[in-house]
């Protein structure tokens, strides 16, 4: 550079590739990943602006003969260009010091799982097998990663896993397999700890094609429970599905039903069961089943066969008076293969001999039987009831209620006898009388008494010149010959 110039030399630095984090670490359970991100080492640039090389001194250069007509404007520009020890230094950051990573805690040992429960068909046809299963009841620390299903050829042990990843479903569809082949399938569960001991199905499977499980489609009169009288004839029909056809079987009472005294026939559509004349002996409960393969279905009818019940034990007269008669009696041994309902209550009078029903649906085991006749004698008979009808026999009381005639005796009243009795006495104040000298005089009292007064006492001078004396029941009378002169 000629003299009078300015001169720079740039520094370049190149920057280093950022290393990735750490790996995380990887257990059976779980994942761990460094608590710390990785360190951000301090950039090139900002070390080369701390560390500035100083200024070069300017070197003297020989003097020229003539500079040319840009001299003094490079003058210029170097002049305005400010020193380099003038520029800010950057702020120092201080340096981060990298941990070094820690060992990883080694996990526990690893267990495996209990065997998965409850293996069974859940449907197959000609080309597949479908499974299910519960889970195993012990999984541990260790987890489950998935089951892992096998099957082989009955009487072998050439076991063929079906899926080739594990499977976190409970449930699984074996397919692409060849009609006709027996099969026995297993599920085993595996974790780190290693596979588990496999749950198998009971009984292998026949790979064919089931179109329509087996279904019995019971009548809706036969879900209760079904009653017949005696001699009645019973043809039940119970229609059911299932492809093929399904192999159907009949119990009674949990026993194999009698084929001598039921007929059963069976279709590709339903299940007859006939009895010509029915007998309390063929109650009971028939159980049905169909079956095709491993699938089945059960139906339960609840046969009763019913008639008429037999009399009352026992009857007595209990108590008879006035128009009225007490009766009990006892229920009968037989009711008939069913409940008793009441009772029907008859009479008869001895005279006539002729039964009339006075009680008819009564419930209890004792009555009063009213309204009698006077002087009649009256024998009683019960019969039972059930749902069929009456008994046909009944139970007569042996002895006879006779209601007795009363007499009539009429007594008369007894009444005191009253006293009459009476002391005599004046009803009326004796008046003074004057009289005439020389004519006959006639004196009236008014006297009561009981007995009637018989006797007068007078108080008068001359009784003899009285001529006359009355008495009545209430007046005394005198009459005198001829008047006192004084």
């Amino acid at each position: 550079m000629g003299m009078g110039g300015a001169a720079h030399q740039p520094s370049v630095y190149m920057l280093p590739k950022t290393l990735p984090p750490p790996h995380p670490e990887e257990f059976a359970s779980a994942c761990k990943m460094p608590a710390k991100p990785a360190p951000i080492k301090k950039s090139p640039v900002k070390k080369a602006a701390e560390k500035a090389p100083e200024p070069v001194p300017p070197v003297e250069a020989p003097p020229a003969e003539a500079a040319p007509a840009e001299a003094p404007a490079a003058e210029a520009e170097a002049a305005a260009a400010p020193p380099a020890e003038d520029a800010p230094a950057a702020p120092v950051e201080p340096a981060v010091v990298e941990e070094p990573p820690k060992a990883p805690t080694p996990p526990p040992p690893a267990v495996p799982t209990s065997a998965p429960l409850d293996v069974s068909v859940d449907d197959v046809n000609d080309s597949s097998l479908t499974i299910k299963w519960k889970t195993p009841e012990t999984i541990g620390d260790s987890g489950l990663d998935g089951y892992a299903i096998e099957y082989c050829k009955d009487g072998t042990t050439d076991w063929v896993v079906a899926n080739e990843e594990l499977t976190a479903a409970n449930r699984y569809c074996i397919k692409n397999l060849k009609a006709g082949d027996l099969l026995r399938v297993r599920v085993v569960a595996v974790n780190p700890g290693g596979r588990s001991e496999p749950g198998t199905l009971a009984d292998p499977v026949p790979i064919r094609e089931v179109v329509d499980r087996p279904k019995i489609r019971l009548p809706r009169a036969l879900r209760s429970r079904y009653v017949k009288k005696v001699g009645e004839q019973i043809n039940l029909v119970i229609p059911f599905l299932g492809k093929p056809k399904p192999a159907v079987s009949w119990l009674k009472d949990g026993q194999p039903v009698d084929t001598k005294k039921v007929n059963i026939r069976n279709s590709d559509k339903d299940s007859i069961l006939f009895i010509r004349g029915a007998q309390r002996e063929d109650s009971g409960v028939y159980e049905m089943t169909l079956k095709v393969d491993s699938f089945e279905d059960k139906g339960t009818i609840t046969l009763q066969i019913v008639e008429r019940p037999g009399p009352p034990v026992s009857i007595k007269l209990v108590d008879a008076w006035g128009f009225n008669a007490a009766l009990e009696w006892t229920p009968p041994k037989d009711n008939g293969n069913t409940d008793i309902t009441g009772y029907t209550v008859q009479k008869a009078d001895k005279k006539t001999g002729e039964w009339f029903t006075v009680l008819e649906h009564y419930h209890r085991l004792s009555a009063t039987i009213s309204d009698l006749v006077m002087g009649n004698s009256y024998s009683f008979r019960v019969f039972a009831e059930n749902k069929v009808g009456m008994s046909e026999k009944s139970t007569v009381t042996k002895e006879v209620a006779t209601i007795q005639k009363t007499g009539i005796v009429y007594k008369p009243p007894e009444y005191p006898e009253h006293d009459f009795n009476e002391a005599p006495k004046f009803t009326t104040a004796l008046n003074d009388r004057a009289a005439t000298v020389g004519y006959t005089t006639k004196l009236l009292c008014s006297v009561r008494g009981s007995p009637k007064v018989r006797r007068a006492l007078l108080s008068f001078t001359d009784v003899k010149k009285v001529s006359f004396i009355f008495f009545s029941c209430l007046n005394i009378c005198l009459v005198f010959r001829d008047s006192l002169s004084s």
